[in-house]
């Protein structure tokens, strides 16, 4: 499944939202691919406080990419 947002245009704050998913589905693992650029920061963040909030542990792998399009990991 694949989500897709960006706080900087984005209404609101992604944690409460992704909160719920984590808890009502079946997610095994998450894998945020952001951009570099500091407000795709915010992302990551959401994305944390909403696997601590969830009571889950689901393992999280972030990827960063450059603005030169290269992998950052």
């Amino acid at each position: 499944v694949v989500l897709v947002g960006c706080p900087k245009l984005d209404e609101g704050d992604y944690a409460d939202k992704l909160t719920e998913i984590f808890k009502n589905n079946g997610i095994q693992s998450v894998h945020v691919v952001r951009m570099e650029v500091p407000c795709c920061g915010g992302i990551v963040n959401a994305v944390q406080r909403a696997l601590q909030a969830c009571g889950r542990h689901i393992p999280l792998q972030v990827t960063t990419i450059a603005t030169d399009g290269t992998i950052r990991a």
